[in-house]
């Protein structure tokens, strides 16, 4: 089967689906990955087509309050929208859809027919169990928190208005609203496998039918794969080391936040590995090695714990290395990301970005490398994640679509 992935965003919105896209791949499914130009060697290096969407997350970034995230999102969104009907070819026959992108891929199902499937990455269904991801970590009771949801959805409805227009005027469709199109899949249960852990998120009951948490999505790791040899050696000559990365976020913030990780290490008397990312984290010395980019699936596992922003895949790969965790988020889902993780006994209280300094982040190293209860929760997690396998409950429900054995609306488990 041609089957297309469309997401967009940071690194962390697309390398999960190179994985995914590599199991289906390996099933015989012809699999191409739609998603910016920035990411097209994570679809080449898993052996996946690519198809280059527009837009580029870095150029509508920066900080502000809710109105600024708002237009700045609409403003990425709406750029994707006018070139997403042109990543479908003509032999597609079925499209996975992230959250960002299902918006504008439900249009192109109405106007081809080509079937399609969610395959999200974060849980965007209102809820009673938890509020939206997206608005922060503190829950607002059962009745608030599903208020929030459901808030949560008409903001994104918002987001995603002008290139919806856009795009059905494209396609040749009459007008129809996000909302009502929204409205639309959830009474037709249009089916969404969740690409995260019950571990960290069990299914809620008051989900509608369609809606399942398969398991996580991991970036595809060639088999040939290796830590640099830089790494090795520096993981060789002395205890298991800290690792301290920041993923896409912090940009500008680089030697603040080196300066602080590389204190508070020396402080808990750690060996640490700076991974620069977006933000530039650098320091020397003996007991501190700063790296660029490399598999968190070889790394993690020789940690003895990870300061990290609490992205979603993040926080799942240090999960999945049973590695405690200094959760320091900055924006969007990571607060909720991060609040998860504490309450699993994984990682402490989370330290807010701004709220970082030398004492807090020393402290909390303190607390998870040398009381070993953090340590033995991040292990429990481990082997539960070990019993779920996300990309192939997304086979299922491929080959489902593939033998024709019904709607994809009847696909998800009830």
């Amino acid at each position: 089967m041609r089957i297309l992935i469309a997401t967009a965003g940071s690194r962390g919105d697309v390398a999960p689906y190179t994985g995914l896209g590599a199991r289906l791949a390996r099933a015989g499914h012809e699999v191409t990955l739609a998603t910016t130009e920035a990411f097209a060697s994570l679809a080449h290096g898993a052996g996946l087509g690519f198809s280059p969407l527009p837009a580029d997350p870095r150029a509508h970034g920066g900080a502000g309050g809710t109105r600024e995230l708002m237009r700045t999102a609409a403003a990425f969104v709406t750029e994707l929208g006018r070139g997403f009907a042109g990543a479908v070819s003509d032999d597609t026959e079925l499209m996975l859809l992230s959250a960002t992108t299902a918006p504008l891929g439900w249009h192109l199902t109405e106007a081809t027919g080509i079937p399609s499937l969610g395959v999200y990455l974060q849980p965007t269904a209102p809820t009673g169990d938890f509020p939206p991801p997206v608005t922060g970590a503190r829950s607002l009771g059962r009745a608030g928190n599903r208020a929030a949801g459901r808030f949560a959805l008409r903001m994104a409805d918002r987001v995603h208005a002008r290139a919806v227009a856009e795009l059905r005027g494209g396609l040749g469709l009459p007008p129809l609203s996000p909302a009502a199109t929204r409205t639309r899949r959830e009474k037709e249960n249009w089916p969404v496998l969740h690409g995260f852990s019950t571990a960290l998120v069990p299914r809620p009951a008051d989900w509608r039918p369609g809606l399942e948490v398969a398991g996580t999505f991991w970036p595809h790791v060639g088999d040939g794969e290796r830590l640099p040899a830089a790494v090795e050696d520096f993981l060789a000559a002395g205890p298991r080391p800290v690792l301290v990365g920041f993923g896409s976020m912090a940009a500008g913030q680089g030697e603040r936040l080196s300066e602080i990780a590389a204190a508070a290490l020396r402080r808990a008397g750690l060996r640490g590995i700076l991974q620069s990312g977006a933000a530039g984290l650098a320091a020397d010395g003996d007991d501190v090695l700063t790296i660029g980019e490399v598999p968190h699936t070889l790394l993690l596992p020789r940690v003895a714990a990870v300061v990290h922003h609490a992205g979603a895949g993040t926080t799942a790969a240090a999960l999945r290395a049973g590695v405690p965790a200094v959760t320091v988020p900055v924006t969007a889902d990571q607060p909720f990301w991060a609040t998860r993780l504490a309450s699993l006994g994984a990682a402490p209280d989370p330290i807010p970005l701004r709220a970082l300094t030398t004492d807090r982040l020393t402290a909390a190293l303190d607390l998870v490398v040398r009381r070993q209860e953090y340590t033995r929760a991040a292990a429990r997690a481990a082997r539960h994640m070990r019993g779920e396998d996300g990309p192939g409950r997304v086979l299922e429900a491929v080959e489902r679509v593939a033998q024709g054995s019904g709607e994809p609306g009847g696909l998800a488990r009830q």
